[in-house]
């Protein structure tokens, strides 16, 4: 932790100069996810964070913002460079190989998922249908020597409430294989071993010679479920865990083609970033990893963000798992079931309140400050949200040709709002912390809100209500065409400037206007083309963008998948095949993704994995296997597959049904 306000930007700097950093790489993390909470485990086999008892908790191991913040290692007591790392297929279970001077080990880490227990009282967490499995809240470490015999260490340091509160070991038995460590007022952490533990001062500690055809495993719970005991019982629950990845993934529908895995690698990311008892999908299971390399540019993503909701329910429909796109559709329904507006993000429960707030005693990945917890845009007023909702309830309808009564009412109170303030100014998609403009992205999602309202409405058979909001619509429409347009014909950033911005890239997607119109084609090539670095996106140059912060960022993955489906769109195959394999090229060893990537280097930044990034691949890649298998980019749970278009007055292209967005 810190001593010195600059030690971290001089740390940073002093590592940059001699090619050293005591943190690993961002996109050298590994994933794990119980649908409750999430872990991200050093290529070292050191466990750098996790936060309980849920996703948004304070962390018990914070390392990745911190050396001195916590973790929990297992592995090669004198080797901390593994010889391969990799997911079990199908799976959440990491299995990372370790070869020594003297043998050859194998280590595999899962958040363990087991059947349903909850048959006798009610779940106090739940508020989704229960299925047939639960979350055991048991982080599980296993290893088996295959040849010669290895020394084997485990060292667990909780260091609670986000490095601020150092626990306490005591022994929970006679022996030496349970013991547990409190801190006041924090979650109590129980380490279970076939291996004796010993404690020294805050750390729980072990280490033991395993030869070939042995095992152990250590165990770190904080629920009600009773822990292994045995390794016998410890494997078991693996393969359950194991198992029922490979079972979700089983339902999915995916496309035989050689790019099958990313899609398969993303779902299963998707499901990991998933609240399971409220079926939240959060954007990354991180705080403060940062933009820029020892910048300020450092919010904390694990909330749901209403405008995740339409590229989750296409990329979660696409796929087949329409369970899973439910129950984030009804999150966000009970969300902007009340009274009071609706916010640009929630918290994992639906919580309205997120109060950003600066850690000061935290030095940052890699200096990288202030180290924020809370995410103060969730008050902004960000016009996009109202046109989200409205694009994922009718996509869900389209998908069923049903539209739940229940939620009409909320509809309502969306497309209203849209159309009482879609002519004020507001903070954009990208939440920038300058000034209000009246950005166009903002304009077009109050568009499609008053646009699939009326289409909504007609299938309701509503027609004073279609024909009111409809007018609305092409009122938007008329609006944007008029103010947002500059003189080489572009799609520009906001009303007053000639800047970029590759938010418009959802214009296509969206159905503003038809994929041919010379605008369209203009501002996707002048984007491809002037708002690059080395063919991958920018989200728009800070230097032209009041966004309230200093320094620059790298480009933003979510917007080069975007650019992909959008060349897709005006008929640039070939383009768009080479951007989204090289895209796909930049893929972490274990498939994921950050926010974004630095070009020179090709290191992932930002916080990670990020479901947004992972959503637009999706969109991406199935443009592109979809051209490629039918002569056609849209895909089979799209509504403009469904039903027929439905004209409006205008004639330009807004009636296609579609909402194909990235």
């Amino acid at each position: 932790m810190h001593t010195d306000g600059q030690m971290g930007e001089l740390g940073h700097s002093r590592a940059a100069r001699h090619g050293a950093s005591p943190f690993p790489p961002i996109a050298d993390y590994a994933f794990l996810s119980d649908c409750e909470a999430t872990a991200l485990v050093a290529p070292s086999g050191n466990v750098e964070w996790l936060c309980l008892p849920r996703m948004d908790s304070p962390s018990v191991f914070g390392a990745i913002l911190d050396r001195d913040a916590g973790g929990f290692r297992f592995g090669p007591a004198d080797v901390s460079v593994p010889a391969a790392r990799r997911y079990l297929p199908g799976t959440m279970v990491l299995e990372t190989s370790w070869t020594t001077a003297t043998g050859w080990v194998i280590v595999r880490d899962v958040l363990l998922i087991g059947p349903w227990a909850h048959e006798k009282e009610r779940s106090r967490t739940h508020r989704r249908a229960p299925t047939d499995y639960d979350a055991e809240h048991i982080l599980l470490r296993t290893v088996r020597c295959v040849n010669g015999e290895v020394q084997l260490s485990v060292d667990c340091e909780p260091v609670f409430d986000y490095g601020s509160k150092i626990g306490q070991w005591e022994y929970t038995e006679s022996g030496y294989h349970q013991g547990v460590c409190r801190a006041d007022g924090e979650i109590a952490l129980t380490l279970t071993s076939d291996m004796n533990i010993g404690f020294e001062g805050p750390r729980a500690i072990a280490r033991t010679l395993v030869k070939e055809g042995e095992s152990r495993f250590c165990a770190l719970s904080w629920g009600q479920r009773e822990p292994p005991r045995a390794f016998d019982d410890a494997y078991k629950r693996l393969v359950w865990t194991a198992h029922h990845w490979q079972h979700w993934l089983a339902r999915g529908r995916f496309p035989d083609h050689p790019w099958r895995s990313y899609l398969e690698r993303s779902a299963l990311t998707l499901r990991g970033l998933t609240y399971e008892p409220s079926g939240a999908v959060i954007a990354a299971p991180t705080t403060s990893l940062p933009e820029t390399p020892g910048g300020e540019r450092n919010w904390d993503y694990r909330y749901s963000w209403i405008r995740d909701s339409t590229f989750a329910l296409w990329g979660l429909y696409t796929l087949g798992f329409d369970w899973e796109a439910n129950d984030f559709l009804y999150f966000v329904a009970d969300a902007a079931s009340g009274e009071e507006d609706l916010q640009v993000m929630y918290g994992i429960d639906g919580e309205r309140v997120l109060t950003e707030r600066i850690l000061d005693h935290l030095d940052g990945y890699e200096g990288a400050r202030p180290v924020r917890v809370g995410n103060g845009a969730y008050n902004q007023k960000q016009h996009d949200v109202w046109g989200a909702v409205l694009d994922s309830v009718y996509l869900h309808t389209k998908s069923r040709d049903h539209l739940d009564e229940r939620i009409w009412p909320m509809l309502v109170r969306q497309v209203e709002a849209a159309l009482s303030h879609w002519r004020e100014p507001d903070r954009g998609v990208w939440e920038v912390r300058g000034e209000p403009r009246h950005f166009t992205a903002s304009k077009l999602m109050c568009w499609v809100a008053a646009d699939r309202g009326a289409r909504l409405a007609r299938l309701r058979q509503d027609d004073p209500l279609a024909k009111r909001w409809q007018a609305g619509a092409d009122e938007i429409h008329a609006d944007i065409l008029a103010n947002a347009v500059d003189k080489r014909g572009v799609f520009t950033q906001h009303y007053d400037t000639d800047a970029l911005d590759a938010s418009v890239l959802l214009m296509p997607l969206m159905r503003f206007l038809p994929p041919d119109d010379e605008r369209i084609r203009r501002t996707v090539l002048a984007i491809a083309e002037e708002l690059t670095i080395d063919g991958l996106v920018l989200r728009y140059r800070p230097e032209e963008t009041d966004d309230g912060l200093s320094g620059h960022e790298g480009t933003f993955t979510i917007c080069s998948f975007w650019l992909v489906s959008a060349l897709v769109e005006i008929g640039e195959p070939v383009r768009a095949r080479r951007l989204c394999e090289k895209l796909l090229s930049h893929a972490s060893p274990l498939g994921l993704y950050g926010e974004e990537i630095d070009t020179t280097s090709g290191r992932h930044m930002g916080n990670f994995p990020q479901a947004f990034t992972h959503l637009a691949l999706i969109n991406a890649v199935m443009h592109l296997i979809r051209l490629e298998m039918h002569g056609s980019s849209v895909a089979p749970l799209s509504p403009e597959s469904m039903v027929p278009a439905q004209p409006t007055g205008n004639g330009k292209g807004k009636g296609a049904i579609a909402p194909r967005a990235g």
